[in-house]
C-alpha cells in the first residue's frame, strides 16, 4: 500500500477546543482537550451523549490540572451529566489515567481490551524508586554512554502510578469485531497492535466517523517502540500488518477522530503513509548498517534530527523496534562490544 492516493488527508485543525470547551465534532459527540506535559502537549478525548449518561473515548492523565479541568467541564458545559461510561483504546497512561476516577468516584463503567486493562493494573503496582537492573542493562545493550547510565541509575524512573488513578477491579472487556452500541450507533471495533497490544478502534456503522485512538494520528507517526519488559519484541512487524488490515476496510471520506492532534480525513492515503514512514526509515538503516552501530547509533539515521534528552527513551524504543525488525528477519547481526553494548551490522 502506497500513500498516492487520490483522496488527499484533509485536517480539521481550525475547530481544535481550548481548555475545558466542548466542541461539536459531530452530531452528540464533543471533542476536548487535555494538557500534557511534554513535547506532545496534549491528549484529544471524545464525550458521546449516550442513553442515561455520556460514554468517554479516554480521560487525560491523573493530574489535579487534568483533574480541576474536568471538574470545570463536568459542572458547566456538560451540566453535571453523568458519566456513564468510560471506553479506552489503549493502555498508555495519557489514555487512561483517570479511568479509575471515574468509576470509583462517578460510577462509571470501564470498556476496555483484556490486554489494555490487564496492562494498566499490573503498571500501576509496578513502582520503582530507582531503575532495575533489568533496564540498566538494557539502556547499556543499546549504546547508552557511561555518564547518562550512571545518572538514569541514581534517579527516579517514571513510574505509571504517578499519572494514572488505581484501576479498579471490574471491567467490560471489548473483543476484536464486535459491535459496540454507543450514543444510538453501531461501532464495530478493530483492534490493532505495534503502539500498543489490542489498541482498540471504533468504526461507526451509521456514519462514516472513526474513533482511533493513536493508531491513525494525522500528521505524527505513533511511536513503536522496544523497552527493558520485552527486548526481543518485534512491534514493528505488528504495526506495518496492523496497518495493512485497516487499509482493507478504510474509506477516503471517513472522519478520523484520533487521540492526539486534529481530526481529518483521507484514510486511506494515511495509512500509506504511515506504511511508507517506517519502510524508508528501515531502508536508511540498512545503508548504515554497513557499519557497525549501536541503537543509540542510528538516531540520526532514523529520525534525521538531534534527539534531546526528554525524548531519548522514545528515541531509544523506536530505533531497538527498527533493528529488532530486521534482526528478525535475518537481515541483521548483532555482537557484543566490552562494555555491553549491541553492535548492529548487515548480514
Amino acid at each position: 500500500m502506497g500513500s498516492n492516493s487520490s483522496e488527499a488527508i484533509q485536517p480539521l485543525a481550525g475547530l481544535s477546543p481550548s481548555e475545558g470547551e466542548l466542541k461539536e465534532i459531530a452530531e452528540g459527540i464533543f471533542w476536548l482537550r487535555f494538557p500534557l506535559p511534554m513535547a506532545l502537549d496534549h491528549v484529544n478525548v471524545f464525550a458521546i451523549e449516550d442513553e442515561g449518561g455520556i460514554t468517554l473515548v479516554d480521560t487525560g492523565l491523573d493530574t489535579r490540572k487534568t483533574r480541576a479541568i474536568w471538574k470545570r467541564v463536568l459542572a458547566g458545559p456538560m451540566g453535571n451529566t453523568p458519566i456513564r461510561r468510560v471506553i479506552l483504546t489503549h493502555h498508555h497512561p495519557d489514555h487512561v489515567g483517570l479511568a479509575g476516577w471515574f468509576a470509583l468516584e462517578h460510577g462509571a463503567e470501564i470498556w476496555s481490551t483484556r490486554t489494555t486493562w490487564l496492562m494498566a493494573r499490573m503498571l500501576i503496582l509496578d513502582e520503582q524508586a530507582v531503575p532495575t537492573a533489568e533496564s540498566l542493562r538494557f539502556y547499556r545493550a543499546a549504546g547508552m554512554d557511561e555518564t547518562s547510565l550512571w545518572k538514569r541509575s541514581k534517579n527516579r524512573p517514571f513510574n505509571f502510578s504517578d499519572v494514572v488513578s488505581p484501576i479498579p477491579l471490574g471491567y467490560r472487556r471489548i473483543r476484536d469485531r464486535e459491535s459496540i452500541r454507543i450514543g444510538g450507533s453501531d461501532w464495530r471495533v478493530a483492534i490493532g497492535n505495534g503502539h500498543a497490544p489490542d489498541h482498540a478502534t471504533f468504526w461507526c456503522q451509521n456514519h462514516p466517523l472513526i474513533l482511533g485512538g493513536d493508531q491513525f494520528l494525522a500528521d505524527i507517526s505513533p511511536n513503536i517502540g522496544v523497552y527493558a519488559t520485552e527486548p526481543d519484541a518485534d512491534p514493528l512487524d505488528e504495526w506495518l500488518e496492523s496497518c495493512e488490515q485497516f487499509a482493507k476496510i478504510a474509506r477516503p471520506e471517513q472522519t478520523v477522530l484520533p487521540g492526539h492532534r486534529f481530526p481529518y480525513t483521507g484514510l486511506p492515503s494515511r495509512i500509506g503513509q504511515l506504511i511508507d514512514n517506517h519502510r524508508g526509515a528501515l531502508k536508511r538503516l540498512r545503508l548504515h548498517l554497513r557499519n557497525p552501530a549501536t541503537a543509540v547509533d542510528c538516531f540520526h539515521t532514523l529520525f534525521r534530527r538531534n534527539i534531546d534528552e526528554a525524548e531519548f527513551g522514545l528515541a531509544l524504543g523506536e530505533s531497538m523496534a527498527h533493528l529488532n525488525y530486521l534482526l528478525a528477519r535475518g537481515e541483521v547481526e548483532r555482537s557484543r562490544r566490552e562494555d555491553g553494548a549491541w553492535l548492529w551490522s548487515l548480514q
